[in-house]
């Protein structure tokens, strides 16, 4: 009997000491996870590409006075975006348990209260920091907070129908951020009202780079949409034609700009972006054909993917009107 107590304290002993051993995670990694950390980047690179395209537009030099508007319009898209994200993992939690285990609420890191109670300061935070600033980033943020909501809440709960849950998520991120933030910066820099063509170029690129993440984002979550009867364009028209469609309106987006950039922005750098996004979408189509669709995690890498060349396009359209 005493060995076989000696045998348990030893085994403790080792899974108590094995258990020290592991690092510690911050103690902030849950809340980061719970901001879907993506969608975070993504809207970073979309306040900070338009304040830049907004600049080069009006000729306009970088002062304290835009730097404080450009971080007060970052706050505010920030606290949106984690409302929304929020709100939509709220939702999802029983589905999020198959397809997305690591998320907080699946993982049992937060608890459904402490969710709402984030989510909630966040809206609320972001509709007030917005109204501070100015009149366009007050309506940006409403209305991408009301189309947030009827995305993921009950009744209405729009991603459980493809095509409105493709409208939500590319309307805001396509037409309403990029055209928001865009008047908000002119409206700032007390430059008229009027939207040019490069951010019409810009703003019909990322339109249709959205419609082509918003119907891959679910390819790997076949498995969980299923079990739940969320229906998709991947459970209607299978893993491979919807890559495939995904790859072509990634190809038309940076055709389209090339060719926008060559016959129709007269106030871009040509060379550069012609240059850039051939190169980009030469790197696109090599990576596609990596991909195998039964592997989920090479999916959810290449899903990954699209979300860089997302953020770089912020990075070489604004870089192309502040060259020319």
């Amino acid at each position: 009997m005493k060995e076989t107590w000696q045998k348990i304290e030893s085994s403790s002993t080792k899974i108590v000491d094995s258990a020290s051993k592991q690092p510690a995670k911050p103690w902030f990694y849950p809340y980061w996870k719970f901001s879907r950390p993506h969608t975070v980047i993504g809207t970073t690179c979309s306040v900070v590409g338009l304040y830049l395209i907004a600049i080069a537009s009006v000729n306009d030099n970088i002062n304290l006075s835009l730097l404080w508007q450009l971080l007060g319009a970052w706050v505010a898209c920030l606290g949106g975006n984690i409302y929304i994200v929020g709100l939509n993992q709220i939702e999802d939690v029983e589905i999020d348990k198959i397809n997305k285990p690591h998320l907080p609420l699946a993982a049992g890191e937060f608890t459904r209260k402490q969710a709402i109670i984030i989510i909630s300061i966040a809206g609320i935070s972001a509709l007030l920091i917005a109204g501070l600033m100015g009149p366009y980033l007050l309506e940006m943020v409403g209305i991408s907070l009301a189309i947030g909501t009827a995305y993921s809440l009950p009744p209405i709960r729009l991603k459980r129908f493809p095509f409105w849950a493709a409208i939500c998520i590319f309307t805001v991120r396509g037409a309403i951020v990029n055209l928001g933030l865009y008047l908000h910066f002119r409206w700032v820099m007390q430059a008229k009202p009027e939207i040019p063509p490069e951010v019409w170029a810009l703003t019909l690129f990322i339109l249709v780079f959205t419609i082509a993440i918003a119907i891959f984002k679910d390819i790997p979550d076949l498995e969980g949409d299923k079990q739940y009867n969320i229906t998709t364009f991947t459970i209607q028209l299978g893993q491979k034609t919807v890559f495939n469609l995904s790859l072509w309106l990634l190809t038309t987006c940076y055709l389209g700009i090339v060719i926008a950039g060559i016959f129709w922005l007269p106030s871009v750098n040509t060379i550069l972006l012609v240059s850039t996004h051939l190169l980009t979408l030469g790197l696109l189509w090599w990576q596609s054909q990596k991909v195998d669709l039964q592997d989920k995690t090479l999916v959810a890498k290449f899903y990954q993917f699209i979300w860089k060349l997302f953020f770089l396009e912020y990075l070489l359209f604004p870089l192309a009107c502040l060259t020319k």
